[in-house]
């Protein structure tokens, strides 16, 4: 008989990607500028909605942040694959913070043009952070790859989420938090907040240099800038399962997202003040940090199809439940399950696309993926507020629960690989 047998299967280590230099710092680097992105952009919402008093004037913010992203993304992904990745992130962690900082030196009238022209100049600006992550999420995407070995994949996948999750829960509560009480004590509540934001910020481009540098693996075959740039979508839409996993996360996103209308429920509905909005708007992403830690423990990858589906089902249900509800703490926990469900499906998606992507397609690939996600927020939120507009707010999200059940019934009747798809990283070979 073989002695093979008799080996015990090696025990799964879940910190196993965290126990990477490298990798440790990448990701502290994207915790800290999520975070504070997170934070500044709740205080930015808050100020919107004081000064306009109407819901639109906040889904046009992700109007105006998702179009140029959409319009850049491909060139970001040709760019990611041909030029050297850590480069362009650096870069773009720069243009990111210069946009925040002028946001902020017109909310506090250092740069006085509210007044002469509205808001319009922020809108302007939030086009340009756009640009910027158009350029920056296949940089990230095509970096984390480089960073562990094949067998980590969804190990990394969990921690990269739990990483952005943690930073989104802090960040809300953080800017929510900062800001009210700044604001009752008379201080410069918005100069504090983003004041914090910029100090967060050059933290993370200086960790970020800590990541050693690798090169850009060269392409296959010469190619022109036009097939360079569609290359990635046709990889995606003739790989079912790449654009099922894809699809159900991009319209959950899109009509799931109730998170853009959280000052229209903070203050009109629950009547609790921007604190009560920053828990609010930390509650999906508490929820996904927790769910997180147990994926560490019991990854989804076993029966994958399943897990999804499931997992969309239920954060469609939870957004329905916290569209009835009139109670803070039970809309509290209806986000919180948002963000739970919401992290099986992330921690899925993103080891189906680094498993079946090649290395020197990886920028193009997740160009495509964050067009059809990252921009799905954005586009949601403006879908968000103009629903809102047109049914009022509460309707607005019942119909987007009721969207994101819709798409999982057509999911699992047109893509039978999904429906079927057991042990990802075995079926997927």
């Amino acid at each position: 008989m073989s002695t093979e047998a008799n080996i015990p299967p090696a025990k799964h280590d879940p910190y196993a990607a965290l126990k990477i230099a490298p990798f440790r710092n990448f990701q502290l680097s994207r915790f800290l500028l999520t975070f504070a992105i997170q934070m500044l952009e709740t205080v930015l919402a808050w100020r919107l909605y004081e000064i306009t008093n109407d819901p639109l004037a906040l889904g046009l913010i992700g109007l105006f942040e998702a179009i140029p992203f959409i319009i850049t993304s491909f060139f970001g992904g040709h760019a990611a694959d041909t030029y050297n990745r850590y480069k362009i992130a650096r870069g773009t962690i720069i243009a990111i913070t210069c946009s925040f900082m002028a946001v902020g030196l017109i909310l506090t009238g250092h740069i006085p043009v509210i007044k002469h022209l509205g808001i319009t100049p922020i809108y302007v600006i939030v086009g340009f952070t756009g640009i910027a992550r158009g350029f920056m999420a296949p940089a990230y995407q095509s970096i984390f790859p480089q960073l562990l070995p094949r067998n980590l994949y969804a190990n990394g996948a969990t921690w990269g989420s739990n990483a952005w999750q943690t930073a989104a829960v802090v960040g809300p509560a953080a800017g929510g938090v900062i800001y009210g009480y700044a604001t009752s004590w008379a201080l410069p509540a918005v100069e504090i907040t983003y004041g914090i934001g910029f100090i967060l910020m050059v933290a993370s481009f200086f960790l970020f240099l800590r990541v050693p540098v690798k090169e850009t693996p060269p392409k296959e075959k010469h190619e022109t800038l036009m097939e360079s740039l569609t290359v990635g979508l046709k990889f995606v839409f003739n790989k079912q399962l790449m654009l099922s996993a894809i699809s159900l996360d991009l319209f959950a996103v899109l009509f799931g997202g109730a998170v853009a209308l959280l000052p229209v429920f903070a203050k009109d509905i629950l009547h609790t003040g921007p604190q009560g909005m920053g828990l609010l708007r930390a509650a999906p992403f508490l929820g996904s940090v927790s769910m997180g830690f147990f994926l560490a423990y019991y990854p989804p990858t076993h029966k994958a199809g399943r897990n999804l589906l499931i997992a969309v089902t239920g954060f469609g249900l939870a957004i329905i439940g916290f569209a009835f509800s009139e109670n803070f703490y039970l809309s509290w926990v209806m986000l919180y399950l948002t963000g739970a469900f919401d992290n099986i499906s992330v921690v899925i998606r993103q080891t189906i696309l680094q498993v079946l992507t090649p290395d020197n397609m990886r920028g193009r690939v997740s160009a495509v993926n964050q067009i059809f996600i990252a921009s799905s927020n954005e586009i949601g939120s403006f879908e968000s507020g103009a629903m809102a507009k047109l049914m009022g707010t509460v309707p607005s999200v019942i119909f987007g629960g009721c969207m994101t059940l819709l798409v999982v019934v057509i999911t699992y009747f047109f893509a039978p690989q999904m429906r079927r798809l057991e042990n990802l990283g075995e079926d997927t070979k």
